[in-house]
């Protein structure tokens, strides 16, 4: 068998080319391991970007600050503006219709009221019959007054659920200190609104003697048996918060009072600790004086003695108030309808997820 040069010269070409690929392969892949170690040993030593802390304007504030610098106009922040809006949409369409309605009547009580004078004065060919104007006048004041009291009240309407709103606010922001804490080191400090879903608040403020009595009732064996109204009550998931009136106007140190309480001849095995697990006592005593003024004003309105008699004020789960009510609190009452008056399902979203549809 005969080979051609070509044939034999391409043959020795390949056999060379690829004997040289294999010579070089292991330097290549040297190589290549070497700069995949080399990048990745440089990553170890990549310095991160230094950590820089955003200032927060607010955080030298106090709260009463923050607040006057959430108000924009008219006293309220725009977020209850907003929620107003939300439980009423349609508020300002009809404040807009009444009151361009009353506006209208006004302008047309305008016109109708110089046709009637033109029809008194009898000199003007174009006048109406004195009648017709001052029948177009009548109707024409009707429906001003009509539409004007109409606007009126939705405003009204409008301003009081706006009222009730920021009285909603304010409750949410109120702060309250655990009663396990022995110092202010290891104290607690949680807002109304960090309790919305876990547990009810029960708040008794009143005079001296009424924080006592209501100190007494939960940490005496007042009865044959012994006292389990702290067990009760944490059971229905519910916070008692007592709060020192020393006058009608200012908060006191209700702390102290509450473990400084007497017990009396009937206050059998008295331990103010007893019902820590249940109690909570007010923070910041200016927010909670000025939350309860309005309060204390109806009170007296009505003729009771708040200092005397203390008032009660329930919140719900959902952080709306339940009931007001004078005068000591019912614990049995309480304990008993809780659940009923302010179940476990109380319409927040999550609900049908937590509880069961």
């Amino acid at each position: 068998m005969k080979i051609s040069n070509r044939a034999l010269t391409s043959s020795l070409l390949c056999l060379l080319s690829s004997s040289a690929v294999s010579a070089f392969q292991p330097s290549i892949r040297s190589s290549i391991a070497t700069r995949d170690a080399f990048t990745s040993s440089s990553k170890l030593f990549v310095e991160p970007p230094p950590v820089r802390n955003k200032p927060n304007p607010d955080a030298n504030l106090t709260p009463v600050e923050q607040e006057q610098l959430a108000q924009t106009f008219g006293g309220y922040t725009v977020k209850q503006r907003l929620r107003e809006e939300v439980e009423s949409p349609f508020r300002k369409v009809r404040l807009i219709f009444f009151a361009s309605s009353a506006g209208s009547a006004l302008t047309a009580l305008y016109f109708s009221a110089l046709s009637a004078l033109k029809a008194y004065m009898g000199n003007f060919a174009d006048a109406p019959p004195l009648e017709e104007a001052l029948t177009s006048c009548a109707i024409n004041i009707g429906g001003a007054i009509v539409c004007g009291l109409l606007a009126y009240r939705d405003y009204q309407a409008g301003q009081a659920n706006l009222e009730r709103i920021a009285r909603g606010g304010k409750l949410a922001k109120l702060a309250v200190s655990s009663a396990t804490a022995v110092d202010n080191e290891k104290m607690v400090v949680r807002t109304l609104s960090d309790y919305r879903r876990n547990a009810r608040v029960l708040i008794c403020a009143g005079g001296k003697e009424y924080i006592e009595n209501v100190c007494k009732s939960l940490n005496a064996d007042q009865l044959s048996d012994e006292n389990n109204l702290p067990q009760l009550i944490d059971d229905v998931d519910l916070l008692v918060v007592p709060v020192l009136l020393t006058d009608e106007n200012n908060v006191g140190d209700t702390k102290t009072t509450w473990y400084e309480t007497i017990p009396g001849e009937n206050d059998k095995n008295f331990d103010p600790s007893r019902s820590e697990s249940v109690v909570a006592y007010p923070w910041n005593n200016a927010a909670w004086a000025d939350y309860l003024k309005s309060e204390i004003e109806t009170a007296k309105k009505q003729g009771f003695d708040v200092l005397q008699k203390g008032i009660t004020i329930t919140v719900k789960k959902n952080g709306k108030i339940l009931r007001r009510a004078t005068g000591f609190p019912r614990w049995n009452d309480l304990v008993g309808t809780m659940e009923v008056m302010d179940g476990s399902k109380f319409g927040m979203p999550g609900d049908d997820e937590r509880y069961g549809a």
